[in-house]
């Protein structure tokens, strides 16, 4: 056996398939084994790995063993000439194995071997390459001379940006998202140390294989996509902890103590100083638009209630100062809230978002007016129109924000994106539908074929498509990899980075499309996030959602009652939501006990009502159940809540 690949998986189902799809391309002039770690996932790669992938040895663990343990679990059954630990989240080219396999037999004193990897985007990743985090080369990194002076031979040295990223180079730590190593040399210097559960272990590891002897290599001659590992994401104050602590388990195994105090001291320095600045960053960021759409919404409050006492009341003082200081605050806070609730705050922007949070907002508030006493409704008029107005400043926010940093005014709704997609016609028809399938409509579509040839409808073809990002005004492109090469999608990235481009990927015969620079890219119909509905945080909002969205349906319910069949079960629904015992949206039949899934509330309704009155399969059935666990939003809730509404006496 040549060459054995370790993936070790954790929740990321789709990337894992299209990674699997390029490393099956990949291995077929090798004598090569795959062997999968799956750390206990709840999204169905088990199933997807038994349905597509039947060849690969699958390791089913029971719970969630971590990077090292996954990764040394399968490297202990492993029976190649050469280990690869390789990430789930990338795409390899199609000789990429024989390129790396081949350098490494023409160096017997390689131990270990890295590869030029670009992120989504088509962006080199300075990770590629790395240096060992000595006392000074951690220094320049925490502070961020070498992000000062990333070509530095001195502060730069963390990520070597003085070497160049086109040529071949003796390096000293590789990264563990593609890591080749000779099983010889994993034999002596021993395999992942488990004391990392994750982030530094592959740091260790390469640094032992240089202790026993062997060289490390970066090899530029083949290219691999990282998608860079977003379910962990690098400005969050968990990522600062766990990655410098695994810093500080580095250094006090293999520094002198000397060394190793002085570095644990700087690395703590390290945490304090960067979770800070993460904090700041994350408390400025969410609350530089609330603050602002508040002031906004106050100063027109305050700017209706003065013409109103002035022209109409002619009294400045006909109310009284409790109006003012209490009940509008509190009116614009309601407003806002339901903003926040529909992830109106979350980046990126959405439009859609907001527009619904402002809509539920001001008819909470309109709602909740009209039942408090008397003695507290002193206008209805200025709550009115100032409610309004809120809507108007929080657009008017948005259209300004959008204009400081594209240069130009007008949101398009939806982020709808000037898209061409390269493959043949068969291939656009059928990524065309999933995207319909999404309710993602885009501004323009442009077919590009993969060929030379310019057949009908086509654009373009792929030689062609930097002129027909140009004319067109592209700012996304869809590679459909039925009709495309590994190689052929990643140096279209490559002579299109200029264009700051985003880029989507379609596995053939599959229901998704894997997003470019992050798992949660919008517009996708199956995608993977962290965001499950077993965060207490999402299942409070989506209690809070159901308690609310009950509270209005019955305010409606008059009006309601006369689009039901069945009024009396539409009223005892409307009940079991409000005392918890029923959820409005839940999964479909009994897909919980049978995925894994997080155990919901019995639902009146289900993912499947966002659906158009079509039929639908089997498979769009349960990738929407787990697309709607994975990926919890409020907004899904409220689009499937309208989307039933007649359906809500079932």
């Amino acid at each position: 056996m040549k060459l054995s690949i370790v993936i070790v998986n954790y929740n990321v189902q789709y990337f894992l398939e299209q990674c699997l799809s390029s490393v099956e391309n990949a291995i077929k002039n090798i004598e090569a084994e795959v062997l999968v770690v799956d750390n206990n996932s709840i999204d169905n790669s088990l199933k997807m790995l038994e349905d597509k992938f039947p060849w690969v040895n699958t390791i089913a663990s029971k719970e969630n063993l971590g990077f090292s343990k996954g990764n040394n679990l399968a490297m202990r059954k492993a029976k190649g000439e050469y280990v690869l630990l390789l990430n789930p989240d990338t795409l390899v080219e199609e000789d990429t194995f024989e390129k790396c396999l081949a350098f490494m037999d023409d160096h017997p004193d390689a131990g270990g071997l890295g590869v030029k990897m670009m992120d989504g985007k088509g962006n080199f990743l300075p990770e590629s390459k790395r240096s060992l985090p000595t006392p000074s080369v951690a220094f320049y990194k925490i502070f961020g001379l070498s992000n000062l002076f990333p070509r530095s031979k001195t502060f730069g040295k963390y990520h070597l940006g003085h070497l160049n990223n086109d040529e071949n180079h003796e390096v000293e730590i590789l990264s563990g998202a593609f890591m080749l190593m000779r099983k010889k040399a994993l034999d002596q210097v021993g395999l992942l140390d488990e004391a990392f559960f994750m982030y530094g272990e592959d740091i260790d590891l390469s640094y032992r294989l240089i202790q026993g002897g062997w060289k490390n290599y970066y090899f530029s001659g083949t290219r691999i996509i990282h998608y860079k590992g977003e379910s962990t994401k690098k400005s969050s104050v968990n990522y600062v902890f766990v990655f410098y602590n695994a810093m500080i388990i580095f250094a006090k195994k293999h520094f002198t103590q000397k060394n190793a105090f002085l570095f644990s001291f700087l690395i703590k320095l390290a945490i304090y100083f960067r979770a800070s600045l993460a904090i700041a960053r994350r408390f400025i960021e969410k609350l530089i638009y609330p603050i602002l759409d508040f002031s906004v919404g106050f100063a027109g409050f305050y700017l209706i209630k003065y013409f109103w006492e002035t022209t109409l009341k002619k009294s400045r003082d006909f109310y009284p100062s409790t109006f003012l200081q209490y009940e509008i605050p509190i009116f614009i806070a309601i407003i806002l809230f339901f903003v926040a609730l529909n992830k109106g705050y979350k980046n990126p922007f959405n439009i859609n978002k907001t527009i619904k949070g402002l809509v539920f907002g001001v008819l909470t508030v309109l709602l909740g007016y009209s039942f408090l006493s008397e003695s507290y409704r002193f206008s209805r008029g200025i709550v009115l129109f100032g409610s309004l107005w809120t809507v108007v400043g929080v657009m008017l926010v948005r259209n300004i924000a959008y204009y400081l940093k594209h240069g130009k005014i007008g949101i398009d709704p939806s982020h709808r994106k000037r898209i061409a997609i390269v493959g043949s016609p068969e291939e656009i028809e059928r990524v065309s539908s999933i995207m319909h399938q999404s309710r993602f409509e885009p501004k323009f579509f442009g077919k590009v074929s993969p060929s030379t040839e310019k057949g009908k409808d086509f654009i373009g073809n792929l030689n062609q498509i930097k002129e027909i990002v140009m004319i067109h005004k592209i700012n996304e492109i869809i590679f459909c990899s039925k009709n495309l090469s590994a190689r052929e999608i990643m140096s279209t990235m490559e002579i299109t980075k200029p264009f700051d481009l985003d880029f989507k990927i379609a596995p053939e015969s599959s229901l998704f499309i894997i997003g470019s620079n992050s798992i949660d890219s919008p517009g996708e119909l199956y995608l993977i996030d962290i965001n499950s509905l077993n965060r207490k945080t999402n299942q409070r909002t989506k209690r809070i959602f159901d308690i609310i969205a009950a509270l209005v349906l019955m305010f409606f319910s008059p009006i309601l009652m006369w689009l039901f069949n069945q009024p009396k079960k539409y009223f005892q629904n409307l009940i079991s939501v409000l005392k918890g015992s029923k959820t409005w949206v839940g999964y479909t039949s009994d897909f919980s006990k049978d995925n894994k899934m997080p155990s919901l509330k019995n639902g009146i309704l289900s993912p499947i009502d966002a659906f158009d009155h079509q039929i639908v399969s089997s498979e769009i059935i349960r990738s929407s159940n787990i697309k709607y666990v994975n990926d919890y939003k409020v907004e899904d809730d409220i689009n499937i809540l309208i989307r039933g509404l007649k359906k809500l006496d079932r």
